[in-house]
């Protein structure tokens, strides 16, 4: 008798752009990301399918989405966690905002200040701030934050680049106003470093979630 095929912890939609073509081909190799179209989300139970973490990036459809805010809130009550990278234009996402752009007049307004927490522990902020001497390919705006927010990340007029909301619901919510924290892994920079140290955050988090609705 086969034994059953255990649950991916990582459930990342496909929005099909070129641009997450990496993504879908890494996930598809590893057993415990689950790659779904974003257009079977509709007919797609997460919570019954047992995904720990909601991966979305910067390309995923929100009109789509915002249809689907009600199963995404219910995905977090059960104590899982989403991460959105990307603008937010339409309110599905639990207590947060839509993107603002930041106003620019020079490259020094997208230096980005590195706050203390383990997902960007020894990261430099020249690394991120910019890429091959370009500025601005980690954040060009932010999301204003849910009252009770921690903050992680800050460009120069103090507007929060990447927060975690615990207070919206009953899960976790991270929201970073750039692209998927989970890809920064093969950078010959301290950039390299964000990746894992955010899948490490993603199941101690998890953990804690679920210590918090047992003590609740």
């Amino acid at each position: 008798m086969s034994m059953p095929q255990a649950k991916a912890d990582f459930l990342v939609l496909d929005s099909g752009a070129s641009f997450s073509e990496q993504t879908v081909r890494n996930g598809q190799e590893d057993p415990n990301t689950k790659i779904l179209d974003q257009y079977e989300l509709p007919t797609y139970d997460i919570v019954v399918a047992g995904h720990k973490f909601l991966i979305l990036d910067e390309f995923i459809d929100q009109e789509l989405l915002l249809q689907q805010k009600d199963q995404i809130h219910t995905f977090l009550d059960a104590g899982n966690i989403l991460f959105f990278g990307g603008h937010l234009f339409r309110h599905w996402i639990p207590g947060a905002s839509l993107f603002v752009p930041k106003t620019i007049r020079s490259h020094l307004d997208y230096v980005v200040t590195v706050l203390d927490h383990p997902i960007f522990e020894g990261v430099k902020s020249e690394d991120i701030t910019s890429n091959k001497g370009v500025s601005g390919f980690f954040s060009r705006g932010h999301h204003p934050i849910p009252e009770g927010a921690e903050v992680l990340l800050k460009l120069p007029g103090g507007e929060p680049i990447t927060y975690i909301d615990r207070t919206s619901t009953q899960g976790t919510i991270v929201v970073h106003a750039g692209r998927n924290l989970l890809k920064y892994r093969h950078q010959e920079n301290t950039a390299g470093r964000i990746g894992d140290q955010f899948q490490r955050f993603l199941y101690e988090e998890h953990e804690a979630v679920g210590r918090r609705r047992v003590q609740a």
